[in-house]
């Protein structure tokens, strides 16, 4: 879609064009959360297909890192072998 240009009314009000509530799913009660960015403000709906698309964004974000419970379970074992050599085991 081309830039839009809408205009703030004196309640502090836009009117969101028709052609993007349609592409992003948004309707009459629809929540959007507002931020600011960079002196920006960005705009997301709050809408089951927004979520499904953060979710998909951030899958596999944390993907080939080691395990903490992997490195927490190799503490624990070192920690235990070095208890059972102070014992004389």
């Amino acid at each position: 879609m081309d830039q839009v240009y809408v205009t703030v009314s004196s309640k502090g009000q836009l009117v969101i064009p028709a052609e993007f509530r349609a592409s992003m799913g948004i309707e009459a009660g629809t929540r959007i959360s507002i931020r600011e960015e960079g002196g920006e403000l960005r705009l997301r709906p709050e809408t089951l297909a927004s979520k499904l698309r953060l979710i998909d964004e951030l899958r596999g974000c944390t993907a080939g890192g080691a395990s903490m419970t992997d490195e927490l379970l190799e503490d624990r074992r070192r920690e235990r072998a070095l208890e059972l050599a102070k014992d004389g085991f």
